[in-house]
This record gives C-alpha cells, sequence and structure tokens, in this order.
C-alpha cells in the first residue's frame, strides 16, 4: 500500500475504522481523505474530528460521514497545482494537500510537513570526475562518496533535491563508477536514483547527453561535489518569471585590494581609491536549463557548462543569472572539504 493510500478512507467506513487507519499511520499528518463510492473526495477526517463528534455524542460505530469536514482544501490538477499554489499552501500551514482530477478524484497527495514543495523539474548530478585535487582520499574512493559527518557529499544533494518533491534524478559516473552505481542500488525515499554511465570525460555538461529521458520541460544540472542550501524553489520561480532559456547559480565573490588603485585615463592618473573592495559573482555549478536547449550540446564531445553558456549567449538566448543567499562550498580541496565538515558540525548542533 502506498503512504497516499493510507490517507483515503471510505465514508461508509465507521468512525472507530478511521481510528484504526489513524493509528496504522506511522509518520506524517493524521489526516484522512474520504471518497464516496464513486471514488471521488467528499471530506477530510482528523482525529480531532473524531474526538469532538464522540463528545457531542457519536457512537464510535457511526458513518465517518457524521464527523468529517465536507469544506476541504484541496488542488486541481493542471490548473493549481504548480509550485506557486503549492508555496501559498505551506504558507497556510496546511501538510497534506489532495490533488483533484476533474472527477474529483484524488491523483496524489502532496505532505508539505515532509517536502517542500513538488518542483517540476529533472535533475541530472555529474560524478565522474577523479577528484585529483583531493587525493590520496579519492585514490580507491570516487569524490562524491566522501564523507562530510555521517553522510557521503553527494547524498546531501539528493536528499535535498528529494525534499523538494523530485522524483526523476539522475547521477552521471565515470572515475570508480560501480561503487555510485552500488550507492544507488537501493531506492531513495521511494525514489529510483538513475546512474549514468559516461563513456569518456565529457567535461562538466556534455554526458547529460546520456540520459535517456527527461520527464519535465525544465533540467537541473549541477556537480555532485557541492555542499550548499541554495533555495531550489525560488531558483525555480525565478527562471520562470525570467522565462529564461538557462539561469546560473552564483555566489558573491569579494576581493579586497590592499593598496591604493590609481584610477586613470590614459597615462594621467586621475585619484587613487584606497583599498578598494571588488565585489563579483562567481559561477556556483548549478544551473536551470530548458529541455529543448539540450539538443545544442554535440553529441560524444568534451563539453563544459562554460561551453554551453557562452554557446547560448552567442546565439542570442537568454541566460540569466540566480544569486545565492546561503552557504555554498565547492569541494575541491582539502581545505574546503575540512570548511564542509565544520559548517555540518555547527547545522548539527543548531
Amino acid at each position: 500500500m502506498s503512504q497516499n493510500a493510507l490517507h483515503i478512507i471510505s465514508k461508509e467506513k465507521t468512525l472507530l475504522d478511521a481510528l484504526e487507519v489513524i493509528n496504522s499511520i506511522s509518520t506524517g499528518p493524521l489526516v484522512l481523505f474520504v471518497i464516496d463510492e464513486r471514488k471521488k473526495a467528499v471530506g477530510t477526517l482528523t482525529d480531532g474530528d473524531i474526538r469532538r463528534g464522540l463528545l457531542k455524542g457519536l457512537d464510535v460505530h457511526d458513518k465517518i460521514s457524521d464527523a468529517m469536514h465536507r469544506n476541504f482544501n484541496f488542488l486541481r490538477r493542471d490548473v493549481n497545482d504548480d509550485v506557486v499554489h503549492l508555496h501559498q499552501q505551506r504558507e497556510l500551514k496546511m501538510k497534506l494537500v489532495p490533488i483533484l482530477d476533474d472527477d474529483d478524484h484524488i491523483v496524489d497527495i502532496v505532505n508539505l510537513e515532509k517536502y517542500r514543495t513538488k518542483l517540476p523539474i529533472d535533475a541530472v548530478l555529474m560524478a565522474g570526475g577523479k577528484g585529483e585535487r583531493l587525493r590520496p582520499l579519492t585514490e580507491k574512493t570516487p569524490k562524491p562518496l566522501i564523507k562530510i559527518g555521517d553522510k557521503c557529499i553527494i547524498d546531501y544533494n539528493i536528499d535535498n533535491l528529494l525534499s523538494y518533491g523530485l522524483n526523476h534524478i539522475s547521477v552521471t559516473v565515470n572515475y570508480l563508477r560501480e561503487q555510485i552505481e552500488e550507492h544507488f542500488s537501493v531506492p531513495r525515499d521511494g525514489v529510483k536514483i538513475n546512474t549514468v554511465r559516461e563513456p569518456k570525460y565529457l567535461g562538466t555538461i556534455g554526458s547529460i547527453k546520456f540520459v535517456e529521458t527527461f520527464y519535465n520541460d525544465t533540467i537541473l544540472v549541477m556537480n555532485s561535489d557541492l555542499f550548499t542550501n541554495i533555495d531550489y524553489e525560488d531558483f525555480y520561480l525565478h527562471f520562470m518569471q525570467n522565462d529564461a532559456d538557462m539561469s546560473v547559480a552564483a555566489v558573491p565573490y569579494v576581493v579586497k585590494v590592499p593598496y591604493g588603485v590609481f584610477n586613470l585615463e590614459g597615462r594621467e592618473i586621475k585619484g587613487v581609491t584606497e583599498k578598494p573592495t571588488i565585489s563579483y559573482y562567481a559561477n556556483a555549478g548549478i544551473y536551470l536549463i530548458k529541455k529543448e536547449r539540450l539538443d545544442l550540446i554535440p553529441e560524444n564531445e568534451f563539453f563544459n557548462a562554460t561551453d554551453f553558456i557562452d554557446l547560448l549567449i552567442r546565439d542570442g538566448y537568454k541566460v540569466i543569472r540566480y544569486p545565492i543567499s546561503g552557504y555554498w562550498i565547492d569541494i575541491g580541496q582539502h581545505d574546503e572539504l575540512e570548511r564542509a565538515k565544520e559548517v555540518v558540525k555547527h547545522l548539527i548542533k543548531s
């Protein structure tokens, strides 16, 4: 039985039946969605509703329909079941949100206590690199499987994506690929993580051509060795609101010059700026891309994400920047790995 099915009950059942079902729900909100003989959603019922009904004189053998709420909250499939409306539901403190079709049948139940939202995107994590700057740690272990605290680097990213409701995730593998394939041999939270073999080193985006099927129109591509708390919902909404072909997550990078810097016009000094601070935005290695633009990536050819950015800009496509406001660490060297471990310690304490 699926987790969603546990939350569905017929209106012909008794309050005692409902209590038994609620008692069987081991985790998550204790809410039942009531359906009629045509499988149409007609109400909701909680343990609190049953308790209040009994206090008003109902018997445990009375029908659920005597205690249920007939005016209940729901979203309609392909009408308002998008990210914006799910965000609104979360703002209303809703925990379980049923998605109904045109005939009022329940087609999905979104658990906003467990998931932040349900993003309509596919994700591809690039995990084929050798991690040479992290040797000797990567001599026998692929970099994505190096542990930070009690979890592998890549698992922080996978778990984060799952928390945003993604259920189509691929990982491209090459170096010590068998270890990563074994690592993802068992589904995570009911989602099968698809591993895709890269036949040769194809850069930071070239291997995406070997992902056989994409299920959504927006594709998230990212390096697997990042440690970040980027808000993927906000990233996606920003991408859609700007109708971009590609959005590049960016991190602020500040350079403090320890000297006075001349303001020049040719050879002539027009002024001096004392110890200026210069701010840049650096590529964070996380991208949202319209699926159809992936056709522009060459087949079986070494191709970096920066090459793809240049290609899109050259051909007149819209490429935008999305600034990351949280933490971001590119775990490419030993000092960055140690910094990530310190961040994890802080997160555990908090």
